[in-house]
């Protein structure tokens, strides 16, 4: 297997370190729009960056990323960049003929008229408006396969196989209890991505009603996390999983709740008070004349990059599915999770607990794509792959799962 890795920041980097671990491929190619950065991120690796060289690339240019798999006879495109580079990339691979795998999808568009009541164009929608091109040419599109989306889908279809008879309610809950020193506000990821997320109109899945929206930071629910964690509030978000999971799995009710905490909420809805939060770029006065730029890319450009926090940071994260429902006429109610601590991530792979968390899983995945376990064409989510032979390369891996009673 010859993989395309594209994007070398914080979920990138991470991958190259898990990734050169593992035997399974012949070669990565790491591109970034700043080679410095795909360059720094091979020579990481020590005397493991043999199988890995670095190229400069922009993902927003489908014929440049397509020359490039041509080059390095890549049959593989790992999207590691954020949103708005998924279609070229997505495009890119198909044309080429390769596979692809991202770990967040394309983006959706609120409703014109009734954005808390009403989808818009939906997470995914452009990418399986696509599907019967992927699955004519014999290619396979694994979306959303980082770990929130990703795991959160594997741990779903686990319980769905093993653990249950009847589905009452499939919610994915994240929480943490990370500290970052030194900084008054200092995101664990990318702020973007997390703007994105968070100020979209979260959606919600009810079988007899199917996707509808709700006001963001809707919802709030009290969450005990586990391995000492605790109980974190958490707040109706836009995510992949409740547009995923439905596609494969009865349940009459899925949803995602985000353990954000009451300051980071309220710098969120500042943001947006503020029209910090737009894409479209704005006129402001520079050393060298009038520039077009993106509100959004200057409130990240102001805040610490996430992959650099790993020194300051301290605490766990926990990423998992909770599910309700029947079991031979019982009720059932159980809380599938991983959880990562900083103090080992940066240790053993020197990288931050959530960027690496993220990245573990695609990893995985090739793996498991390498050796014909996972198999597919079209475009598919976590939910349509068997479950078991995932979770048992996690624990060998070195990052087990945990399954609570609830």
């Amino acid at each position: 297997m010859r993989i395309l890795l594209v994007g070398a920041g914080g979920v990138g980097s991470a991958i190259t370190r898990i990734a050169a671990r593992r035997p399974f491929f012949e070669h990565m190619v790491v591109a970034d729009y700043d080679l410095g950065r795909a360059e720094t991120a091979v020579a990481a690796l020590g005397e493991s960056a043999a199988r890995f060289s670095a190229v400069r690339l922009d993902a927003s240019e489908q014929e440049t990323v397509r020359a490039v798999l041509v080059e390095h006879r890549c049959d593989v495109l790992l999207n590691a960049t954020d949103p708005r580079f998924v279609m070229p990339l997505f495009d890119a691979a198909l044309a080429h003929g390769a596979h692809y795998l991202d770990m967040a999808m394309s983006l959706s568009r609120p409703h014109p008229s009734r954005p808390y009541e009403q989808c818009g164009v939906k997470l995914g929608d452009a990418q399986f408006d696509r599907a019967a091109e992927w699955e004519a040419a014999g290619r396979l599109a694994l979306v959303g396969m980082g770990v929130e989306p990703g795991l959160s889908d594997v741990f779903a279809r686990y319980a769905s196989d093993e653990l249950f008879d009847e589905i009452d309610e499939i919610g994915i809950r994240d929480g943490a209890d990370l500290t970052v020193g030194g900084y008054e506000f200092a995101p664990s990821f990318s702020i973007w991505t997390t703007i994105e997320e968070c100020l979209n109109p979260p959606v919600v899945y009810e079988q007899d009603r199917g996707w509808f929206t709700t006001a963001p930071f809707s919802e709030p629910e009290v969450f005990d996390f586990p391995e000492g964690i605790g109980p974190v509030e958490c707040v109706n978000v836009e995510h992949e999983e409740v547009l995923l999971v439905p596609r494969w799995l009865k349940a009459k009710r899925v949803t995602f709740k985000y353990g954000l905490g009451d300051e980071f909420i309220g710098v969120l809805r500042t943001l947006h008070k503020l029209g910090l939060d737009r894409t479209e770029p704005v006129s402001v006065k520079s050393g060298a004349g009038m520039a077009e730029v993106s509100p959004r890319d200057v409130v990240a450009a102001c805040l610490p990059d996430p992959a650099g926090l790993g020194e300051r940071m301290h605490g766990k994260t926990c990423a998992g599915t909770w599910v309700k429902g029947t079991k031979e006429g019982k009720p059932r109610e159980v809380y599938l999770y991983h959880v990562v601590d900083n103090q080992w991530s940066m240790r053993e792979y020197g990288s931050q607990a959530v960027v690496w968390q993220t990245a573990i899983n695609p990893v995985i995945a090739l793996e498991l794509l390498s050796d014909g376990t996972w198999r597919g064409a079209g475009v598919l989510g976590p939910e349509a792959m068997p479950p078991r032979p995932f979770l048992d390369l996690l624990a060998e891996y070195g990052a087990p799962w945990g399954m609570r009673e609830q």
